[in-house]
């Protein structure tokens, strides 16, 4: 039996993520094995996860998972641990359509108590009535329990901790109001570097918790889970492909379902736009979104590697490209500057960052037969577009159509969609839409 619990909060910005990485690192000073998870399409916060306890943080997603693809990933990543500790996503209600998709929903499948983190900051006993309407909204949700951020003085912890005891719901402690930590929130533009620079600051979130909070009646209140067993996988395609996968600092926004699922199919490499001059020997390429925009020297001065990716292109190689993946595989990506830097040049337009606009929110792409969930997620817009787009309909999270475009020439697939296709059917299916001549 696994331990399990969810961490949650109010609202944005209440100081989960905080919490959560000092749990995960604390957690790991005790010699307890954890895996992160983190509910939502996020793929900043999983890096942190990965910072704090050198494990992975691995997405959980209602809107693009299936419950079995969900307890596959819990199955698969969460078995060797001690306990899942899955971070939650804004605040614990809200979800692309009222409660639809949000960590409470996600609580209720997996039948898993939350453990509320309270920004105590300019409250006392006020939080009484707030926790209380969290713990009596949906009796579904079980709160196990609170935790208090930013918390001014033992002074202050002691009226907040009286306000639990009047309301019956159990307090574990609380982080205190440290001016030097704060997490930022998650955005487009933090690198994998600047993120290495948060392990101190996490190391130090740890040390403060383990002075003011019980992780070990965390652990007894959180809910010994049995995992449930997966459906059998139905029988998928060619299990000996190649696959090769952009994974650099230019590159990185990955779901490890997806690199599991080339793995059930066929062998996977990874390779470096950056720094490696020509491809390695495959079948297929798969560039991830990331951060080409700021790399755009370099990924211009590369052009061996620009070059080989086109030829590949060309003579039938396949490919599947999204969101930076798919900038880079333009003529050119324009930057804050309006400086044009050369690509790949394989599709006929070029992308923009020099005037920002937010596209954002999860996607349903049906492309002849198949259905692809996914999530966008840029500030860039093409530009020159006088590439044609593959027939497809994409939609909203309320099936609202988006303006949203597939690419595909050849054996080569593109959009600004990040993709879920954590299973080796979704991959097949993939692969057998980018191979196809519709």
């Amino acid at each position: 039996m696994i331990k399990q619990l969810i961490i949650s909060a109010p609202s944005s910005n209440a100081g989960k993520t905080t919490l959560t990485l000092g749990l995960l690192r604390l957690f790991k000073r005790k010699n307890i094995t954890v895996q992160p998870f983190k509910v939502g399409p996020d793929y900043i916060d999983p890096k942190f996860h990965q910072l704090a306890c050198n494990k992975v943080g691995v997405n959980l997603d209602l809107f693009m998972m299936t419950e079995d693809d969900i307890n596959a990933s819990l199955n698969f990543y969460g078995t060797p641990a001690d306990i899942n500790c899955i971070e939650g996503v804004m605040g614990l209600f809200d979800g692309a359509e009222k409660d639809k998709g949000s960590t409470a929903e996600m609580a209720k499948k997996l039948k898993t108590p939350v453990l509320m983190v309270i920004d105590a900051k300019a409250v006392a006993y006020s939080v009484a009535p707030l926790i209380q309407g969290f713990v009596n909204f949906d009796k579904e949700v079980e709160i196990m329990g609170v935790v208090f951020n930013r918390v001014g003085s033992e002074r202050h912890y002691t009226m907040l901790k009286e306000a639990c005891d009047d309301i019956n719901v159990p307090c574990f402690g609380y982080l205190a109001n440290l001016k030097h930590i704060e997490i930022p929130s998650r955005h487009l533009g933090l690198n994998i570097q600047e993120i290495e620079k948060f392990d101190k600051l996490i190391d130090d979130i740890a040390t403060a918790l383990d002075k003011t909070i019980d992780y070990e009646a965390i652990l007894e209140a959180s809910k010994s889970v049995e995992i449930k067993p997966i459906s059998e996988e139905k029988s998928t395609g060619n299990k000996n492909i190649k696959f090769a996968v952009a994974k650099d600092d230019a590159f990185n926004f990955i779901y490890p379902q997806n690199i599991a699922a080339m793995e059930a199919l066929g062998v996977v490499s990874f390779f470096s736009p950056l720094h490696d001059t020509v491809l390695p020997d495959c079948d297929f390429i798969y560039f991830p979104g990331g951060y080409p925009e700021l790399y755009l020297k370099e990924l211009a001065a590369n052009t061996t590697m620009l070059q080989s990716i086109h030829d590949f292109g060309l003579n039938n190689g396949q490919i599947y490209a999204e969101c930076g993946g798919m900038m880079y595989l333009g003529k050119a990506i324009i930057s804050e500057n309006s400086e044009a830097f050369r690509m790949v040049n394989y599709f006929n337009f070029e992308s923009s960052i020099a005037d920002k606009k937010l596209h954002l929110g999860y996607r349903t792409t049906k492309v002849n037969e198949p259905v692809f969930k996914g999530h966008e997620f840029h500030y860039s817009t093409l530009i020159h577009d006088n590439e044609t787009e593959l027939n497809s309909i994409i939609t909203n999270a309320v099936g609202v159509k988006t303006s949203t475009k597939i690419y595909k020439k050849k054996n080569v697939m593109a959009s600004y969609v990040h993709h879920y296709f954590g299973t080796p059917e979704l991959l097949q299916q993939l692969i057998n839409e980018i191979t196809s001549n519709g």
